[in-house]
């Protein structure tokens, strides 16, 4: 680890434990004596996203194909922080895309819902980022994204609605202007 990744962990760790030490806690009590340093590394695992590039994820895994109907990924787990609380959000993310002569490895679908969810966010830009990110490089005749997720924000604090969900939804190309392509992928992921 070099110096500047070293003093960052140290300054996050140390603003942690003043957090704690306002918040009325003994952070020399057992169960909080490395808790600076855990939450440090939890934050930096759960917003490793700022880290990714999806050029890199991707790899070269486009490739050429003749198929041209419907792609579905569907049921990805999705794991994020809410930019204004600070507080998780989870749910699934499903994924269609209509292939243009180009179709993608379906493992770096997953991974590019994380590239993204693994930063601080919100649902709908989140949404988009994604559908974006594959629009750019895939070049597809279509994408849509849609995700469904609980955020802790509204389940413990505020209006504290434990079975919410929100639904956003992004729709590219053939998706959002036919009907008929939309209609078959919600179908597909009811």
């Amino acid at each position: 680890m070099n110096k500047k990744s070293t003093e960052l962990r140290e300054k996050i760790s140390h603003l942690v434990e003043n957090i704690l030490i306002e918040l009325g806690e003994d952070v020399g009590r057992d169960g909080l004596k490395r808790t600076p340093e855990r939450v440090e590394a939890s934050l930096k695992y759960l917003t490793k996203g700022y880290q990714l590039d999806t050029e890199k994820i991707i790899n070269g895994a486009v490739f050429e194909a003749e198929y041209d109907e419907m792609v579905i990924v569907k049921d990805i787990e999705v794991y994020s922080l809410c930019e204004h609380h600070l507080l998780p959000f989870y749910g699934k993310c499903h994924i269609a895309y209509l292939p243009n002569k180009k179709i993608i490895g379906l493992s770096k679908i997953p991974r590019i819902v994380d590239v993204f969810s693994r930063r601080l966010q919100v649902q709908e830009r989140l949404t988009t980022e994604i559908a974006y990110a594959l629009e750019k490089h895939l070049e597809p005749k279509g994408i849509g994204v849609v995700i469904e997720a609980y955020h802790l924000c509204m389940m413990m604090r505020g209006v504290q609605k434990q079975n919410s969900s929100s639904i956003t939804s992004c729709m590219l190309g053939h998706f959002k202007s036919d009907s008929k392509t939309r209609s078959e992928f919600m179908d597909f992921i009811k």
